[in-house]
């Protein structure tokens, strides 16, 4: 016998503690649980960082895990939500980390994914599962949960909070100029392969100040790895074109400098589903990840895809026949995009988009 769900829940836990592109995709679905239950209480299980962009999202909850605190930090947690119980607990990260994590939570129904989507047999620590839909957008599975729970309207909503001194901090960075921004860099994971070239970077940011007046901010991390790749493409340009930033914001200075942008170009990696969250153009750049399925989901058509490519020259195998969300784990996958193709859609979405953050007709994931 299926566990219930709940009428009319009164207290909904959310379990998702990563990634940054991910939690951008899954705020929708936090609206529109909101808009069915007004009511009702969300509560957020997040990671550290993810909160750090999150923070302040009007009528949540938030409660951290820094994963690097491990068992002590889950036990701390425990503790802390003791005295909750949820009518429902969106179990919404399929790692084993996240199931066991979950095991201290109190719920009176645990919803995961389908036995498909679900990683590391995440169906074993749940009662339900969302329906199976095989070739879905990750922002697409996010809002299944809540149409498990009866939820109708799924339009599209963010509202993501940017505090006056994240603005203030966007503003020391570009000091009025008009800019692009690039984040030339995903995260640094084993056997990633998501970054692209400095040439061709160079190429985009050399056309976009000669032919539109446009700076390019660079964005990212700290790390060494990304430090280097900004220099490198700085050394290849006028230097009135680029403004570097790398490793000199915070998240929210980030998510000011992606609200101010005429556009956005980067690899799958938190900025572009940042920018598809703040309504900013954006130009994905894919080849070892599956666009259909990770993609930022309002600017799909923008999307440089070479996916399709990258699978039969080093997989060795049809596009159609892999795996939903396989990826490509070779070096010179990214290699397959080229400069003309990114500066191709750049100058499609800078002419279609004089005023970037005119409202837009928000869709459905059903009418998409």
């Amino acid at each position: 016998m299926k566990h219930p769900l709940p009428a009319r829940p009164k207290h909904i836990g959310v379990l998702r503690l990563s990634a940054l592109g991910d939690v951008c995709n899954l705020v929708p679905t936090v609206r529109a649980l909101q808009r069915q239950w007004p009511e009702a209480r969300i509560t957020w299980i997040i990671g550290k960082g993810e909160h750090s962009l999150l923070a302040g999202l009007s009528g949540v909850e938030f409660i951290v895990y820094d994963k690097s605190s491990g068992l002590a930090g889950m036990r701390e947690l425990w503790r802390q939500l003791a005295n909750e119980r949820f009518d429902v607990l969106l179990h919404m990260q399929q790692a084993l980390r996240a199931s066991v994590l979950s095991l201290g939570l109190k719920a009176d129904v645990r919803v995961g994914f389908d036995r498909q989507r679900a990683k590391d047999r995440q169906y074993w620590f749940t009662h339900r599962q969302i329906e199976p839909r095989p070739r879905a957008h990750v922002l697409e599975s996010f809002m299944d949960f809540a149409r498990l729970l009866g939820v109708k309207d799924c339009s599209l909503d963010w509202q993501l909070p940017i505090p006056e001194a994240a603005r203030d901090e966007a503003g020391r960075v570009t000091q009025g100029a008009g800019y692009v921004l690039i984040s030339p860099c995903a995260n640094p994971r084993l056997r990633n392969f998501r970054n692209w070239s400095a040439e061709g970077y160079a190429a985009v940011v050399e056309h976009a100040w000669t032919q539109y007046g446009l700076k390019t901010v660079m964005t990212g991390g700290g790390s060494t790895q990304e430090r280097e790749m900004g220099e490198r493409i700085r050394l290849l340009c006028q230097p009135d074109a680029v403004i570097d930033a790398i490793g000199g914001t915070s998240l929210k200075g980030l998510l000011a400098l992606i609200d101010g942008a005429r556009a956005v170009i980067g690899p799958d990696s938190g900025p572009v589903h940042m920018a598809n969250a703040m309504n900013t153009p954006v130009v994905g750049l894919y080849a070892t990840t599956n666009p259909d399925r990770a993609a930022p989901y309002l600017w799909r058509e923008n999307v440089v895809n070479r996916y399709p490519d990258a699978v039969r020259e080093y997989l060795h195998e049809d596009p159609a026949d892999v795996s939903w969300g396989r990826r490509v784990r070779h070096p010179d996958a990214m290699s397959l995009i080229r400069a003309e193709d990114v500066i191709d859609n750049l100058d499609r979405l800078l002419e279609s988009t004089a005023n970037p953050h005119s409202d837009l007709e928000r869709e459905s994931p059903d009418e998409a």
